[in-house]
């Protein structure tokens, strides 16, 4: 698996993880908005990392030996 395949995988799970979060507290269906900083927090790092060319998630994963694509 190469990095930018990781990364995609990565980050969709965590946003589909912060909306259920989100939309689930102890079983309950109810609305827990603080988990959407979590989406939020997400999505501008992979803006920032569209602008910048510099992704952490990217330098953890290349230590954990994954190869560039």
């Amino acid at each position: 698996m190469t990095i930018q395949r990781a990364i995609r995988i990565i980050a969709g799970s965590f946003i589909l993880l912060s909306l259920y979060l989100a939309s689930r507290y102890n079983g309950v269906v109810l609305t827990e908005p603080t988990w959407l900083w979590f989406t939020a927090f997400v999505g501008a790092n992979l803006l920032q990392s569209g602008f910048t060319q510099w992704c952490l998630m990217e330098k953890i994963l290349a230590k954990l030996g994954l190869k560039h694509g």
